[in-house]
């Protein structure tokens, strides 16, 4: 998985690059084609705004996140994320199941 952070109008710390690198290790553990995850972070007045592109085989998946706190935008985004991969997840083994039953169900 390629990590790719970059901030507008932010410096991006140490410690924030490992706690995002850390909290997207969750996405792996569901669904381990994940090619590339494009993360950027900005401040916009009072409100810390996370975009995530996560690049999966066949498919791109966009999140975004907006709150007061750095930390909590992160965990926002990468739940958001998580539960939107596990559904491609799922649709993805739906889709190979039903069509392998269609093409049984036609051999009869």
């Amino acid at each position: 998985m390629n990590l790719h952070l970059t901030g507008h109008h932010l410096q991006i710390t140490p410690a924030i690059r490992e706690y995002v690198a850390n909290k997207l290790q969750r996405i792996t553990h569901h669904f381990d084609h994940v090619i590339d995850v494009n993360v950027i972070m900005s401040i916009e007045k009072l409100n810390q705004k996370v975009e995530a592109s996560v690049h999966v085989r066949g498919k791109d998946i966009f999140c975004e996140s907006i709150d007061s706190d750095m930390y909590a935008a992160i965990d926002i985004l990468v739940d958001k994320l998580d539960r939107t991969i596990v559904k491609h997840k799922e649709k993805n083994l739906d889709q190979r199941h039903d069509g392998a039953s269609i093409k049984h169900q036609d051999a009869e």
